[in-house]
């Protein structure tokens, strides 16, 4: 990316604004920026849809008075004297909140690695386009894939600054190029969808272009003429690996301290308890060298360390900025992530650690049950755990699978499908949430 990330500007900038707002009577403060610059192209049949263009330096600033605490924003071109007067004006006229403040400064990272997240690879536009129109083609020539929903190729990068007023200051910046595609296959109602993609940091690390096409077509012509099975409770689902990192990131929401302390998760009361199958392990590591969701120190100058979140199936560890570990009594473990102008806790490079079988053999071994590989609907209560989606995919008869299935619903409750979950092998570390294919048993499916 040619966008250079000034964070010397940046940081002067920041303190600047500490200062003032120090200045104008806050105890405690830290600034923000967060630059970005992004660029993508998308086609649809063969031509070009939209060329699109962005980037913008976001400022914020976080001031404390007493245990009253504002935060405000603003763009570049702001007077600086004026947003610190103007959040300390904020703050002293808030409500008291007993647990918000800065991190505790024998907690704030002093030396952080690099983590190797920047790519300075420049895309030209021309590129970008080049490669949608190839994996759009690619799929298109799949035999069966009658038309396109479209394709898009995106290069970006992204630089947090964060300066606190007792001591910290640090900046990072990560770059992220990205590749996808969605087609259709089938005719009139039964037409059906679906895609393909891929996001690195490094632009060398993309699929190719004619690799996620082909995927994507290949994907789409075995749902066609999808039938429907009967009704039928213990059955063992098995997720894809694109849909059990959404499941895994259900797990995340669940041991999610800002959940825990609001009581909204179903797992707010299991902290050293089993919650998990025995053996199964989820681990989360935000120090991964060009790791998706790498960072050297959180939104508050925290370096996290990677933590086995659930170890042989017992819960060890919440998810902890210092305000919510404050409110459980609990420490921060460098999980703090910037959210507009607040702070909440948040997973970085988190994996279901892998099983030992392949997902050939797990589903050979189940017999008769049901792969899916798309979930329709938001049914999922992280505050008791009940789990009903709709899902499509492929029935699996005598160990194989036999024919692809849609307009059934699938439903459990959490608790009982982490209890009852098996992995496979076939983990993929390049996503910021990563799982191998997964069994659940004991669900039911709801179809004729």
């Amino acid at each position: 990316m040619t966008s250079e990330f000034d964070s010397e500007t940046l940081l002067t900038r920041a303190t600047q604004l500490i200062e003032l707002a120090k200045a104008a009577g806050a105890d405690q403060a830290d600034a923000v920026v967060v630059r970005s610059r992004s660029k993508s192209v998308s086609v649809r049949l063969g031509k070009v849809e939209g060329t699109e263009a962005s980037e913008s330096d976001d400022f914020s600033l976080r001031v404390f008075v007493g245990n009253r605490v504002a935060s405000v924003s603003a763009n570049p071109g702001f007077d600086i004297k004026t947003l610190a007067e103007r959040a300390v004006a904020m703050a002293r006229v808030s409500p008291e909140d007993p647990y918000a403040c800065l991190a505790d400064e024998r907690n704030l990272a002093r030396h952080y690695p690099d983590l190797d997240l920047y790519d300075a690879t420049e895309v030209p536009t021309d590129a970008l386009r080049d490669a949608a129109l190839d994996m759009e083609q690619a799929a298109l020539d799949v035999d069966g894939v009658k038309n396109s929903s479209g394709a898009g190729a995106s290069a970006g990068m992204g630089g947090l600054v964060l300066v606190t007023s007792h001591g910290f200051s640090g900046s990072y910046m990560a770059t992220r190029f990205g590749r996808s595609v969605s087609v259709i296959a089938g005719e009139g109602t039964k037409m059906e969808r679906d895609y393909d993609f891929d996001s690195r940091l490094f632009f060398a690390d993309l699929d190719d272009p004619k690799d996620i096409g082909r995927r994507a077509g290949e994907r789409v012509v075995k749902r066609v003429n999808p039938r429907q099975v009967p009704t039928g409770k213990d059955l063992t689902v098995v997720f894809d690996p694109r849909l059990a990192r959404g499941f895994v990131g259900h797990i995340a929401g669940a041991i999610n301290g800002a959940s825990v302390a609001r009581k909204t998760s179903f797992l707010r009361d299991k902290m050293g308890k089993q919650v998990l199958k025995s053996g199964l392990s989820i681990t989360d590591d935000p120090m991964i060298v060009r790791g998706s969701s790498s960072r050297p120190f959180d939104g508050e100058g925290v370096s996290g360390k990677r933590l086995v979140m659930i170890e042989d199936g017992v819960l060890n560890h919440w998810f902890l900025s210092t305000s919510t570990g404050r409110e459980l009594g609990l420490e921060t473990n460098g999980r703090g992530a910037r959210g507009g102008t607040s702070v909440g806790p948040s997973s970085t490079n988190l994996a279901l650690e892998p099983g030992d079988v392949s997902p050939e053999d797990l589903i050979r071994g189940i017999g008769n049950g049901f792969y899916v590989t798309e979930l329709i609907g938001q049914g999922v209560n992280m505050v008791t755990g009940e789990y009903s989606r709709g899902a499509t995919g492929f029935w699996i008869e005598n160990g194989e699978l036999a024919y692809a299935v849609s307009e059934v619903t699938i439903a459990s409750n959490l608790k009982d499908m982490f209890m009852r979950l098996t992995p496979a092998n076939d983990i993929d570390r390049k996503f910021g949430v990563a799982s191998p294919t997964i069994a659940i048993e004991g669900m039911t499916l709801a179809g004729q």
